[in-house]
């Protein structure tokens, strides 16, 4: 099987994109499964009931969040009441939301997914090891292929918990960052790895927002609205090929699409 993991859908743009792309995605690269973090889908930070059910009406099967989880107070009853949204399992037991769910896959295949938040230059949070374990003995043993996103700032962090679930899991995926890494690849256990999948939004930016008002900030001290930048926008992710009878990855590949190949894929999908 083949599912497509989309890196941070930052603001309109980032949804626009990935909105208008699934669906020639899904046909040109034969997807299973498309899951995507969303954590900063609305304005940037955070997510809404609306913009939740926008992603999934677009064709996204899964969402993971991060950091900027309950920016956004409505977006309570999605996460108590919806099962293909997961919190980071590292947050307090408390707190609102789920921290593991199970999808199926359009070729009838289940996939758990789960997602974690790192502890270095982050809010204080739960250990995201241990959590990781618990995420695992808690996942039913027959549902086999099993994606961890792993929002994190420190790419050391990233590669531990990559290593640490190395033949455990399907993938272990890097997000918040905002910037794709060329690190991907599949251990020795058959866990596909990526330090950072990358940003789904505007790249003529700062990590998607706008240059002036992050530059203003920054050299005058003075507060500016961190408003979500409009120019070059790519949708970035990566694509795992697992066996599902084992789990185990058998190919990973970064996947960037830009506005000027939406034709190309909308043409695909009508020609489909």
């Amino acid at each position: 099987m083949r599912f497509l993991f989309i890196g941070d859908i930052v603001g309109k743009p980032g949804r626009d994109i990935v909105c208008r792309s699934i669906a020639g995605l899904v046909e040109r690269h034969q997807l299973d499964l498309v899951v995507a973090n969303a954590e900063n889908a609305a304005a940037g930070s955070g997510i809404t009931p609306a913009i939740y059910r926008e992603l999934i009406r677009g064709g996204v099967d899964a969402i993971t969040l991060g950091d900027h989880i309950y920016r956004r107070k409505e977006i309570y009853s999605v996460l108590e009441n919806e099962s293909n949204i997961v919190k980071p399992a590292n947050l307090p037991a408390e707190s609102v939301g789920r921290d593991w769910a199970v999808v199926t896959a359009r070729n009838g295949i289940p996939v758990a997914i789960a997602c974690l938040l790192g502890r270095l230059f982050m809010k204080p949070v739960d250990n995201p090891w241990t959590a990781a374990d618990r995420v695992l003995a808690a996942v039913p043993g027959d549902v086999r292929v099993r994606l961890i996103d792993f929002h994190a700032e420190a790419t050391s962090d990233m590669q531990l918990m990559g290593r640490y679930l190395d033949g455990r899991v399907t993938a272990v995926l890097g997000t918040h960052t905002h910037v794709p890494t060329a690190d991907e690849c599949v251990f020795p256990g058959g866990t596909a790895f990526q330090c950072d999948v990358g940003m789904t939004g505007p790249f003529e930016s700062i990590i998607g927002r706008r240059i002036d008002r992050i530059m203003e900030t920054t050299l005058t001290g003075r507060p500016t609205e961190f408003d979500v930048a409009t120019g070059d926008v790519r949708l970035c992710g990566t694509i795992v090929t697992a066996d599902p009878v084992t789990g185990h990855a058998t190919a990973v590949e970064r996947l960037c699409v830009t506005e000027a190949e939406l034709p190309s894929l909308q043409k695909s999908e009508s020609t489909a």
